[in-house]
Order: structure tokens, then sequence, then C-alpha cells
């Protein structure tokens, strides 16, 4: 029943986000996956990893496919999310946790970078609104 509660709210959350915000859900993701990937490792858990890391590849793959090629900015984030997918299928062919660290420093920065966007144009909406 709690399950239930759970996976409705997130579907929810999901369905009511704003693309900003649904981005910024799939930073989050792929991090949280990537440390999932990288604990995994650690212990030894192959198969977990395995799975971890493909949903992070899978989240990439997703970023990549929503870029705009209009923009310019467009190309270097696909440059950002073709060395992480490669960073990730390394970690997965051998097993190690340095190219897991090396894509997360940039998905961190990434998501850094993304949430304080949002932040400024949210204060620039709220600024034009009180005018």
């Amino acid at each position: 029943m709690t399950y239930n509660a759970l996976d409705q709210y997130k579907q929810n959350t999901v369905f009511t986000a704003t693309p900003e915000e649904l981005t910024l859900m799939l930073y989050e993701g792929c991090i949280k996956f990537l440390n999932i990937a990288k604990y995994n490792i650690e212990q030894g858990q192959v198969e977990k990893a395995h799975n971890a890391l493909i949903r992070a590849q899978d989240i990439i793959i997703e970023l990549d496919s929503t870029l705009n090629m209009e923009y310019e900015i467009s190309n270097d984030l696909r440059n950002l999310y073709n060395f992480v997918k490669s960073k990730l299928i390394d970690a997965n062919i051998n097993k190690k946790v340095e190219p897991i660290e090396e894509a997360m420093e940039i998905v961190i920065g990434l998501r850094d970078t993304w949430k304080e966007a949002m932040q400024e144009v949210k204060k620039m909406v709220y600024k034009n609104r009180k005018v």
C-alpha cells in the first residue's frame, strides 16, 4: 500500500513538472545511478553495477535526444554527453570506478549549472511581475 502511494506521488511529480524541472530530474537520476554503480563495483556486485550504468546511460541518451541543435551551446552539450557516455561504457566494460567519477563530475556540474539557471530565470520572472 505504501509503495503504491509513493509510486503515485512520483508519477504525479513527473506529470506536473515543467520541462526545466524534468531536465533537473534527469540529472538527479543520472547522479543517483552513478552512485549506485560506483557502490556496486566497490562491493563486487557486477550485475547491479551493470544495470545502474545502463540506466545512467539511458538518461544521458535522453538528455542528448532533447537538445535543440539550433543553439550553439547544444553542440557543446552533445560533446559532453558523448564523453560521459564513453566513460560509462568504459566503466561498465572494465568495472572500474574512475570513469564513473569522471562522468559524475561532469553530470554534477551540469546539474548545478542547470539548477542555477532555473533560479535566475525565476528571479527574472518574479522581478518582471513586480514591475
